[in-house]
């Protein structure tokens, strides 16, 4: 940009150029010759396609209907296949035109089509590697970008465009904002979270594959790659359009401050999420209860934890809470789970024979373990029955512990019944009395109040 010039005039300048351009090219197309043949090639061309993508389209949305259990990435991409049909067709003819006519013809008679093939090729490639980026609104920012680049790049204006945009900024002091950093920023960065997302997920798979890293630190580890790698492409696309960030080193500092008084509860949380994942106190598969709530840990978020119990709620309990918090984790050091249950019988059986019958029935129960033998044991002589308790164990409290203990009850007693065990319970004689006065004279007298 000249200083001498005002900017406004050179933007006015700038404009007039390409205006001029454009108008001389127009007017060669209106001219009779090779450059106006080779519109109506392309207009032809463009014809074909269109009538190709709607035939083949159709075919390959039949064929897709004909198949059953296709995974969703395979959907997803016949889709995006099927929007573009016309496009990839429209490239296919165009470039074997153009490659017949560069045999046949003078090369600058098919130079138009060989150019609305690249194009067309290129901008087939971009909408398919755009499908790369996750988030819908930057994946359209560099889809477009890229095709308005690609475009500019290959009718080589793009540095005449790119003077222009840079023109058109806003300057308050030393701070300058022109479209073409906006534009530019918004497709480097788009750029480099598609890629750090591909190393993070190809790296959480390898970290989710080592046997020999506690589920734990899988997570943590996987969370500091992720913030690690989104943080770098952050920081390198502001960096790479040429963003000064020390000037927010105060205003950050300030923020920072603001945030720490503000947020004080989601700062705990996320730092009790840190802790939870360092001393390995419950990790994702864990069995554990907090108050009234059962169930495994499915997941261990930044924020909060998700248990899963076993009527399919899911719980989002505050990684503080698990700190704060009495838990009590059935799997910590192992999946082993000892079990209760109480149950009486009657004076006239013989306990020898109760305890043995108790210990079979509970062993001929599934998921009850073999190895860990259950036991059973007198606890007390009761009012009408001799008092015991069956302990047993089992390795997956995931499977439920109600139903389990429900079969063991169960398995007891089709036992006692196939043996003549009696399960006795409470009994009371209640007495009639015929005569009202006979039953006054009967009461207990009443002591007179001191």
């Amino acid at each position: 940009m000249n200083p001498d010039i005002d900017p406004f005039t050179e933007f006015l300048a700038s404009l007039q150029a390409q205006f001029s351009g454009v108008t001389v090219f127009v007017q060669s197309i209106v001219t009779p010759g090779w450059r106006q043949n080779q519109i109506i090639i392309l207009i032809v061309l463009a014809s074909i396609a269109w009538v190709l993508h709607r035939v083949s389209g159709n075919l390959l949305e039949n064929y897709v209907r004909s198949r059953e259990g296709w995974a969703k990435w395979k959907l997803r991409m016949v889709v995006q296949v099927k929007r573009r049909l016309g496009l990839m067709w429209f490239a296919l003819m165009a470039g074997s035109i153009y490659l017949v006519m560069q045999n046949i013809t003078w090369p600058s008679r098919s130079y138009l089509i060989g150019l609305a093939a690249t194009l067309a090729a290129v901008w087939v490639g971009i909408a398919f590697a755009a499908r790369l980026v996750r988030n819908r609104f930057m994946r359209r920012m560099v889809m477009w970008g890229l095709w308005i680049y690609a475009t500019f790049y290959f009718l080589n204006i793009a540095d005449e465009v790119s003077a222009f945009l840079d023109r058109l900024a806003i300057e308050v002091g030393d701070f300058r904002l022109s479209i073409l950093t906006i534009i530019t920023a918004a497709v480097v960065i788009g750029v480099l979270f598609t890629g750090a997302r591909l190393v993070s997920t190809t790296t959480s798979a390898r970290i989710r594959k080592n046997e020999d890293i506690s589920p734990s630190m899988q997570v943590l580890a996987v969370k500091g790659v992720q913030v690690l790698l989104y943080g770098f492409a952050f920081f390198m696309g502001v960096k790479a359009v040429g963003i000064d960030l020390t000037g927010l080193a105060v205003l950050s500092g300030a923020i920072g401050v603001g945030l720490g008084f503000g947020l004080q509860k989601v700062v705990s949380n996320l730092v009790s999420g840190v802790i939870i994942l360092i001393d390995k106190s419950i990790k994702p598969g864990d069995v554990i209860s907090l108050g009234d709530t059962f169930g495994w840990i499915q997941t261990l978020g930044a924020r909060y934890a998700s248990v899963v119990t076993r009527d399919g709620k899911e719980y989002l309990i505050p990684n503080e809470d698990l700190i704060t918090g009495q838990v009590v984790n059935w799997s910590h050091s192992n999946d082993f789970v000892r079990l209760d249950i109480y149950f009486g019988t009657a004076y006239g059986d013989d306990p020898h024979i109760v305890r043995k019958l108790a210990i079979d029935a509970a062993k001929g129960v599934d998921r009850v373990l073999s190895f860990k033998a259950p036991v059973c044991h007198i606890v007390g002589f009761g009012d009408s029955s001799v008092d015991y308790i069956l302990r047993f164990w089992i390795k997956d409290p995931t499977g439920g512990l109600t139903n389990i203990r429900g079969n063991v009850y169960l398995a007891l007693w089709d036992t006692f019944k196939e043996h003549d065990i009696s399960i006795p319970f409470p009994q009371r004689e209640v007495l009639m009395l015929e005569d009202s006065k006979l039953a006054l004279s009967r009461r207990a007298p009443i002591p007179a109040p001191e």
